[in-house]
């Protein structure tokens, strides 16, 4: 019977978990990251502090999975099916959502383009300038971030505004 207790308490607590998760931050496109391919991020030659990164890779409507209670595109079934294999190795971190602004306590969208892979993990930002206060301290803003994240911030929900000064065309459609 106690085994029955102990069991019955952890599947509670697992099930109480994964209804406070946070969702993905999603745009006018409907799809996360803007429609574009989270698992091509990690090929892209990345560029140094300082410099802009190389632009991101269109996912296509051919290409769809969800993860996260949003829609991901990618650019090939090769990477579809990496992406399906191991979802939280690919998906960006604070689902989606500005890793600067989630290190000063909030969610807020994110630019595809504005990315920066740091010990496997995948962060973007909202806004070149951003960027710049970002790569300031990138160490210490991830700690921050992680520790707003854990400390309350990641079952707030998604951000619904718009990413400023971008618009992306979404996945492409053949």
């Amino acid at each position: 019977m106690r085994k029955f207790t102990i069991a019955g308490a952890l599947a509670s607590m697992l099930i109480s978990t994964a209804a406070f998760a946070g969702d993905q931050y999603v745009d006018e496109t409907g799809y996360a990251v803007s429609g574009y391919d989270v698992v091509a991020y990690f090929s892209l030659p990345q560029s140094a502090v300082g410099t802009a990164q190389t632009e991101a890779v269109l996912g296509s409507a051919d290409y769809v999975t969800e993860y996260n209670g949003a829609k991901f595109a990618f650019s090939s079934a090769d990477n579809l099916a990496a992406f399906e294999a191991d979802p939280e190795k690919y998906a960006p971190q604070f689902d989606g959502h500005c890793a600067y602004g989630a290190a000063q306590g909030g969610k807020v969208p994110a630019n595809p383009h504005l990315w920066r892979i740091v010990d496997d993990k995948l962060y973007l930002n909202i806004t070149k300038n951003v960027v710049g206060f970002w790569e300031e301290d990138i160490p210490g803003n991830i700690t921050k971030a992680y520790g707003n994240w854990d400390g309350g911030l990641e079952p707030a929900p998604a951000s619904e505004s718009t990413i400023p000064q971008y618009t992306s065309p979404g996945p492409l459609t053949h």
